[in-house]
């Protein structure tokens, strides 16, 4: 199984419900992939403010496999939910950090 984390900045002045809006559309991927079995958004309650470097939200996806995980980074909504998450990002990329760990 693979697990994938995404790291996020968001930029300031975001407007109001984006990220949430942005984690549902992600969220409703499971039902076009096969092999997306879980996602969850997360919220950095970390007291250590000099080491987060703004990275205050997240998500996890878990897939089967590697080739269920390659089949939703090509899947054409996650390219265009990705799209708009980049343009929610403070510095665009800079504001992305992906880790994926094979469970």
């Amino acid at each position: 199984m693979i697990r994938h984390v995404v790291l996020v900045r968001l930029a300031p002045g975001l407007p109001a419900g984006e990220w949430e809006r942005l984690t549902a559309g992600l969220d409703g991927l499971r039902a076009e992939i096969p092999g997306m079995l879980a996602f969850a958004p997360l919220a950095n309650v970390s007291p250590e403010e000099s080491v987060i470097h703004g990275f205050r939200h997240g998500f996890t996806v878990d897939f089967t496999d590697a080739a269920a995980r390659d089949r939703y980074l090509d899947h054409p909504g996650h390219k265009a939910l990705g799209a708009r998450l980049v343009a929610a990002c403070d510095g665009g990329l800079d504001g992305l950090l992906v880790f994926d760990h094979d469970l």
